[in-house]
């Protein structure tokens, strides 16, 4: 099962609570951590989360570079056990504007879990769906001129080669935390049969019990992908 979640509400959760809204992120990782182990439990061989849009550099300088640190920080702090736990780190989106200490502490995460089988867990960092598909038709048209795609034999299996996902299912279920309806240029291409799953809760106050609700809520839908 690949499970693909959209971490929404750290923002609100610290403005509830007066706190700033880095103390929102840093529970919000908290919460990331409990999950990935749930996903274990639960046997869930492939967990997609977006962490940080290409649009989230838009926000304010010092909320970016938290971010940054945050993610630095956590990757290092957590590697070692995410090893241990059997997990892959993936991560999925443009590495071209990513500062090169983080796109390295990504690297080295990358390929210290190459090995790992037991969840692949695919980080969407610096990532907008629009831009994958357009750096996926870039590609191919490259492929096509060095004569390596014969462009008359395109197909949806061979599109997906060429996206940052290439090698992962499709999602079945998408959560989105927050209350909020929308996608947010989140895996525009790969979701086009997932099911979907909103839930009014802030991302910090998500539990393993939530996530086992909205696995409930999966296995009762009938999945017929445009069939009769």
């Amino acid at each position: 099962m690949h499970v693909a979640i959209i971490m929404d509400g750290n923002g609100r959760w610290a403005a509830k609570r007066n706190l700033p809204r880095s103390a929102g992120h840093k529970v919000g990782v908290e919460t990331l951590k409990d999950i990935i182990t749930a996903c274990i439990e639960l046997g869930i061989k492939f967990l997609t989360v977006y962490s940080f849009s290409s649009e989230n550099w838009q926000r304010p300088e010092e909320e970016v570079n938290f971010l940054l640190d945050l993610f630095l920080e956590s990757l290092k702090e957590e590697l070692d056990l995410l090893y241990r736990n059997g997990v892959r780190v993936r991560l999925i989106g443009s590495r071209k504007e990513i500062p090169p200490d983080v796109l390295e502490a990504f690297k080295n995460a990358e390929k210290r879990t190459e090995k790992n089988n037991k969840l692949l867990f695919n980080i969407a960092f610096n990532y907008g769906s629009r831009k994958e598909i357009v750096d996926a038709v870039s590609n191919i048209y490259k492929e096509t001129v060095k004569g390596n795609i014969n462009i008359e034999k395109l197909d949806e299996d061979k599109f997906n080669d060429f996206l940052y996902t290439s090698g992962c299912p499709d999602p079945d279920l998408l959560i989105r935390t927050s209350g909020e309806y929308r996608l947010s240029n989140f895996l525009l291409w790969q979701l086009a049969y997932s099911e979907f799953y909103f839930i009014k809760k802030l991302w910090p106050d998500f539990r393993k019990k939530d996530l086992l609700k909205a696995v409930y809520y999966y296995q009762q839908r009938s999945r017929r992908f445009g069939k009769v």
